[in-house]
């Protein structure tokens, strides 16, 4: 037997996450079409960010110009490669390679854009992880269709797989189908995931979208794995050696008591939220608990005649996810609430919180990780973690980011424990290693990244890239494979 040890094995892929619609900006150039991230403005952390069908003037629309990484591309490649990265996760905008998502012939100059990414990355021998859907499906595919709730849009979407495997079948290896894909349990994903467009109230977020329909949801979602299992086939086909795997964004969730009730409430919501779809794209069928789940709520998910087989040959290759914080959950409803990355849930006392109130869990990392690993048994991936927080430049201009080298320290620390209880974890890509925008707020402000860019809430700045104290720190985790962690 083969003693386990705890150091990451050789060839970990230590990198960094991005998103599109987040990062890249240009969202009118080059012949894209506008995409459902590009109708959403900006917010704050107590200001909801709203959806706008028609486009307003004077509004702020944070994924326009993002960090402009459509026209600062080599240099940030390059600052990636200083740091050492082995891998670089991003997404490709649908919409820049089908402006309105069902045309019949793809955009050349879109393609020609991602040409020039992935050449920029074998430049300096990083491997490009790419999710294929992230939070920004083409706006007419909303307003045409009503997003994911129609199943032409799985159609369209496969078309879109089967161009950028084509294209990119020699340069990309590792591909992700859909971003957080279980985030359409949950009414906030409605139309960042589904592109289900809100009827009256445009708010964006946990309130504004509480009416929409769960039957509606759920549909979306069949038509989202159904996608991913063609695509995963389809992939297959194309080039053997593709490795496609599906993100989950992993809410680990503890019962804040020993009452039943609570044991009983974590287990449930651990079934629903986290392993319901990862069931059905890494198993290949709905879990008994989502059957009952569909039963006591009236939930009818129309399915094709060979859809179940369809799941069945479509299975992913690995398994990835986000994780950032933990959170609890109990019978009692009078204990209190606190955030987390797409969801709420009860308070710890026993952990501190990050100025967005999400809770700093690192040992929730290696539970999760044990979690979901023992379940599945396939290689893993941690491609989402990190800390959002107000970032202060110093009179020489540095940023001293001691709190973000903390947390991210204490949570490689426990991927490591991880990798010695027998988890097979092969890569690491915490989220934002640039600053980007975020996701839920719209804001500059909650910043990520090794790498500072600036610009400000109202959209204001240079744009200038400049290192962090993260930066080289980072640089010496890559270095030694996470051996100095100093």
């Amino acid at each position: 037997m083969k003693l386990l040890t705890k150091r990451f094995p050789e060839g970990f892929l230590w990198g960094g996450a991005t998103a599109a619609n987040q990062l890249e900006g240009g969202y009118n150039e080059g012949g894209k079409g506008l995409s459902t991230a590009d109708v959403i403005t900006a917010g704050t952390h107590m200001t909801p960010r709203k959806i706008t069908p028609m486009l307003e003037q004077g509004m702020n629309y944070p994924s326009h110009e993002a960090v402009d990484f459509y026209h600062h591309y080599k240099e940030d490649i390059r600052l990636f490669a200083e740091m050492g990265f082995k891998v670089f996760r991003m997404s490709i905008a649908w919409s820049r390679i089908f402006p309105n998502g069902d045309d019949a012939q793809p955009n050349e100059a879109g393609l020609k854009f991602y040409d020039d990414v992935f050449a920029e990355l074998k430049k300096y021998n990083i491997e490009p992880l790419v999710t294929i859907s992230h939070y920004e499906a083409p706006f007419h595919l909303a307003q045409e269709y009503n997003g994911w709730t129609d199943r032409r849009v799985a159609d369209y979407y496969v078309n879109y797989c089967e161009v950028i495997f084509n294209r990119y079948k020699d340069v990309v290896k590792y591909w992700l189908t859909f971003n957080e894909i279980n985030i359409l349990t949950m009414p906030f994903g409605s139309f960042m995931a589904g592109a289900i467009m809100p009827e009256g109230n445009t708010e964006f977020g946990h309130t504004a979208v509480r009416a929409y329909d769960e039957q509606q949801r759920y549909q979306a979602l069949h038509h989202q794995f159904i996608a991913s299992a063609r695509a995963v086939k389809l992939g297959h086909f194309n080039n053997p050696d593709f490795k496609i795997g599906c993100m989950i964004a992993y809410m680990c969730s503890y019962p804040l008591t020993c009452n039943p009730g609570d044991i009983m409430l974590a287990q449930q919501k651990d079934n629903l939220t986290n392993f319901l779809c990862s069931d059905v794209q890494v198993r290949g069928a709905y879990p008994g608990f989502a059957k009952r789940y569909f039963a006591d709520k009236g939930i009818e998910i129309a399915m094709g005649e060979h859809d179940e087989q369809i799941l069945q040959e479509g299975r992913v290759d690995f398994y990835t996810c986000s994780y950032y914080s933990s959170t609890c959950v109990s019978a009692d409803p009078e204990q209190e609430k606190i955030g987390g990355n797409l969801s709420m849930g009860l308070k710890n006392p026993y952990l501190k919180a990050s100025d967005w109130e999400w809770q700093i869990d690192p040992k929730g990392l290696r539970w999760s990780l044990n979690n979901i690993y023992n379940r599945y048994q396939i290689p893993m991936m941690v491609v989402e973690n990190g800390l959002g927080a107000v970032d202060t430049v110093e009179e020489d201009g540095s940023v001293n980011d001691d709190y973000r080298i903390d947390y991210l320290r204490g949570h490689i620390t426990e991927m490591k424990e991880a990798v010695a209880d027998g988890v097979e974890l092969i890569g690491y890509t915490p989220w934002g290693c640039i600053d980007l925008v975020s996701a839920g707020t719209g804001e500059m402000k909650k910043r990520y990244g090794f790498i500072y860019v600036d610009k400000d809430n109202e959209g204001q700045g240079t744009l200038e890239r400049s290192r962090k104290k993260s930066f080289s720190w980072y640089k010496q985790v890559i270095e030694s494979n996470g051996e100095v962690l100093v």
